[in-house]
């Protein structure tokens, strides 16, 4: 059992939302240094049309809504697939201190998978990185979704 299996569990209820308007059940939440949730979200790209709307981006965006402030260091952004570039190169520029997801994505990870952007040693910031948090539970839900949208044969 990880310390971040409740906010991951919390992450998961916001995936399962995604899906209510046609899109990818991801989903996110960012905790303050203290662990209280400050934002939550999940994929919106379907249901906005904005292609920039994956789950990570639109919890950095409320939560420094929130806090009032882009940089959210000491921050932990809790998501249920291994962030994209994009996603990650968010965090890295918001300056969250840790990214934790749960499964891996093969295809786009920016995580250490495909590429590692949270790492790069080029970069300003480079949040702590933690993988595998109830990755199976995370990742049932999006061979769940993906069989059903995208059945093969």
């Amino acid at each position: 059992m990880s310390p971040y299996d409740p906010a991951m569990r919390e992450a998961l209820a916001e995936a399962a939302l995604a899906p209510l308007h046609g899109d990818v059940p991801v989903g996110a939440v960012l905790l303050a240094a203290d662990g209280t949730v400050l934002a939550r979200a999940h994929n919106d790209r379907e249901g906005s049309g904005d292609p920039t709307a994956h789950a990570e981006v639109l919890v950095l965006r409320a939560a420094a809504a929130v806090t009032g402030s882009w940089r959210l260091s000491g921050c932990t952004l809790v998501v249920t697939l291994e962030p994209c570039t994009m996603c990650a190169g968010a965090a890295v520029l918001a300056r969250v201190g840790r990214v934790v997801y749960g499964a891996v994505d093969l295809k786009a990870g920016a995580a250490g998978s495909l590429w590692d952007v949270l790492r790069d040693r080029r970069l300003n910031s480079r949040p702590e990185v933690v993988s595998g948090v109830l990755e199976q539970e995370c990742g049932q839900v999006l061979r769940a979704f993906f069989a059903e949208h995208r059945p093969l044969g």
